[in-house]
């Protein structure tokens, strides 16, 4: 929780705003306190589901919800119930698919300096009131610092209490940001596509199969391809390879061409989905393959 310390410290000193380290600290202290407990005894989905909830709502409450979209040239305002309902499960989805996703070393915490980092350099490149780049800085290089002991053979584990986190940060910025310039939306949702497309494309898969989904397996792209390459670092590299050869040029071009933000999302996320699928996602493990990576 050290960011959330330093984030504290930034928003006495007027560099990042009060609602935002509020959100930062309230939400993100209930996902790591949740996360924690959870891998210490194992709680209930229900139990687990409920207390993410609650970050969400106490993130959306502080820091607004995501009020309009913008669909091409065309903005759309959305209301009141439906702008909060979308802007909460969005939060919920992005927190435990960092979960998800943590199942090789390096991975998580990879992916979320890349998202943190290129989604407040191209949202707020002029200009940031919020204080959304001092944020992803302080969450990037604490993310560094773990890195370096999570790099394969990863020597410390994220588990449930910094997955989960990870995800909170990443889909509060997100949020903040969407919320000053609709358009940014699309530019965070290209810019995560990676772990959007994988852990989406797997979950209906399992879910198609009847699975239970919470459940430990070994069905995302990113597994299959560890369990090919026998390699988790090459996994991890390759993500770093697609996130700034592939994503970073789409979402710099989405925040160049604003009116085919929308249209660019769209085809990103569809060419990662059937790739993930080709790859692999949700495909039934063999039973002596089942269970947690």
């Amino acid at each position: 929780m050290t960011c959330t310390a330093v984030v504290g410290v930034t928003a006495l000193t007027g560099q990042v705003s009060r609602p935002l380290a509020t959100a930062l600290a309230a939400g993100g202290t209930l996902v790591g306190a949740v996360g924690f407990f959870d891998d210490c005894f194992s709680l209930r989905p229900a139990t687990r589901l409920v207390a993410q909830l609650g970050a969400a709502l106490v993130a959306v409450t502080v820091v607004g919800s995501l009020a309009v979209v913008t669909l091409g040239e065309r903005a759309v305002p959305l209301g009141m119930v439906s702008s909060i309902v979308i802007s909460v499960l969005g939060m919920l989805w992005v927190l435990n698919l960092f979960n998800f996703m943590d199942g090789i070393d390096g991975i998580a915490a990879s992916e979320a300096i890349f998202v943190a980092l290129a989604g407040a350099w191209l949202s707020h490149a002029n200009t940031d009131p919020l204080g959304i780049g001092v944020v992803a800085w302080v969450f990037a290089a604490a993310c560094a610092g773990f890195l370096v002991w999570n790099w394969p053979p990863a020597k410390i584990f994220l588990g449930d209490v910094g997955s989960g986190y990870l995800g909170f940060v990443i889909a509060l910025l997100a949020l903040a940001s969407a919320r000053r310039e609709p358009n940014n939306l699309w530019i965070w949702l290209i810019l995560g596509g990676a772990f959007f497309s994988d852990a989406t494309v797997t979950l209906v898969w399992r879910l198609a199969r009847g699975e239970t989904v919470h459940q430990p397996h070994r069905t995302h792209a990113y597994q299959w391809l560890a369990l090919g390459w026998q390699s988790h670092a090459r996994v991890t590299v390759a993500l770093w390879a697609l996130n700034l050869l592939v994503l970073l040029p789409g979402a710099a071009l989405a925040r160049s061409f604003p009116r085919y933000a929308f249209a660019l999302c769209c085809l990103t996320l569809t060419g990662l989905a059937v790739l993930v699928w080709r790859l692999g996602a949700g495909r039934q493990a063999p039973a002596s393959r089942a269970g947690s990576p």
